[in-house]
């Protein structure tokens, strides 16, 4: 007959197994519900891929744009950017804003100089063809809201 000193190690060490086995059940589970929860495919989708795939479809027009203007047409825009930004830039003509003691770039003149001399930015330039469609309209006898 076993002594009992003998079946007391025995337990324990079936025990201490038993632990293990349990703590490394745990373990895996664990990162396997952070990994999940962080990483969700729904987030990635429209957060990551959205964002990713709308830049690069404005930055094609961007680009279409900008090419598709003739050479003449490039040197003028490139001769009003300066001049415009120029502008837009002097202390006078920024911004005054909360936080900034010198004041902000004023985007605003700079879009309008550019319209003025001829050459509309991308970002001015769905603002531009608007105000000439409704001015069609008003010509033809339309209310134009």
């Amino acid at each position: 007959m076993k002594s009992m000193a003998d079946v007391i190690l025995i337990l324990k060490e079936r025990n201490i197994m038993q632990i293990r086995i349990v703590k490394l059940r745990l373990l895996i589970l664990t990162s396997i519900a952070i990994f999940l929860s962080g990483c969700s495919i729904s987030d990635w989708y429209n957060g990551y891929y959205v964002e990713r795939s709308a830049n690069k479809e404005i930055q094609k027009k961007v680009d279409d744009y900008y090419n598709s203007e003739s050479p003449q047409m490039q040197e003028l825009r490139k001769q009003n950017q300066a001049y415009c930004l120029n502008l837009a830039a002097k202390p006078e003509n920024r911004i005054a804003k909360d936080d900034y003691p010198n004041g902000l770039f004023n985007q605003p003149m700079f879009s309008r100089c550019m319209i003025d001399r001829g050459t509309p930015t991308y970002e001015s330039y769905g603002g531009v063809l608007q105000r000439k469609h409704d001015e069609e309209l008003r010509a033809k006898g339309k209310r134009v809201m």
